[in-house]
């Protein structure tokens, strides 16, 4: 049975932040995710993950101003000596809260840009982060994200995503399969994710249009599940969509996968 991963970016918002991971261990949740650890002290996060029994599934690279829009640095040669910091920032975090994998976001191709020079650029950073990563026994994640939602965002299909990753040539490089991301550009969710699982790393979930709970669109999220662990998919299922109204009441669709009791 897949392993869930609440994550607190987008659940449980109607309580500040450091009170979510109470409230996801309460919903019977074994990790939680979110995007950025970094507004808070590694310790302090650390604390709640232990005082909950919970695991960190996973968190991003520092991405830029996420306030002022962007939406990750990686293929922006600009911000190479930024982006090499943050990797660094990350490593930090990853071993302090016990986190096992940091997601890379490519980022916005800049109107007018040289596309060559970006992806290159990504190429390079990609490899410089894994190097980082590995000695520390970490793995790192590369991410599609539809360009309905994010305008111009550069890898936004699965085989570009694999392309950079072979691109890059390290081992410990592997795909976040985003099955809301990928519905809305591509579909074909299973054949998919069936012919590239030695590859995912990690994958994530919310349902379309609207990107709210599973079973609140199109997807036919208990055949996905099935499959995934048919499959023998070993990894954890980040929740990363918006409730559409209180997070607990929402739950409903978790009811069957629900480990803790």
């Amino acid at each position: 049975m897949p392993r869930f991963a609440a994550n607190l970016t987008m659940m449980f918002n109607e309580v500040p932040f450091l009170e979510r991971f109470a409230l996801a261990a309460r919903a019977g949740f074994e990790a939680v995710e979110y995007l950025f650890p970094y507004p808070f002290e590694r310790d302090q996060l650390a604390e709640r993950l232990r005082e909950n029994g919970l695991s960190q599934a996973l968190h991003n690279l520092p991405a830029g101003d996420w306030a002022a829009g962007e939406r990750g640095i990686a293929c922006l040669p600009s911000r190479v000596g930024e982006f090499q910091d943050g990797v660094e920032t990350a490593i930090a975090y990853a071993k302090a809260l016990g986190c096992g994998q940091l997601n890379c976001l490519a980022g916005v191709l800049p109107p007018g840009a040289d596309r060559e020079m970006a992806e290159r650029t990504l190429v390079e950073n990609l490899r410089f982060a894994a190097r980082a990563l590995a000695p520390r026994g970490l793995r790192l994640l590369v991410e599609a994200i539809n360009t309905r939602d994010i305008p111009g965002f550069l890898v936004c299909r699965t085989e570009q995503a694999l392309r950079f990753l072979d691109l890059a040539g390290e081992p410990n490089i592997h795909l976040q399969y985003d099955i809301y991301h990928m519905q809305v550009m591509e579909g074909d969710l299973v054949p998919t994710m069936r012919r590239n699982l030695g590859r995912i790393g990690h994958v994530q979930v919310a349902d379309t249009p609207g990107r709210n709970e599973p079973g609140t669109g199109e997807i036919h999220y208990p055949f996905v599940f099935a499959q995934l662990d048919t499959m023998g998919y070993t990894g954890w299922v980040g929740c990363e969509y918006k409730p559409r109204g209180d997070t607990e009441a929402g739950l409903g669709w978790f009811a069957p996968y629900r480990t803790r009791r």
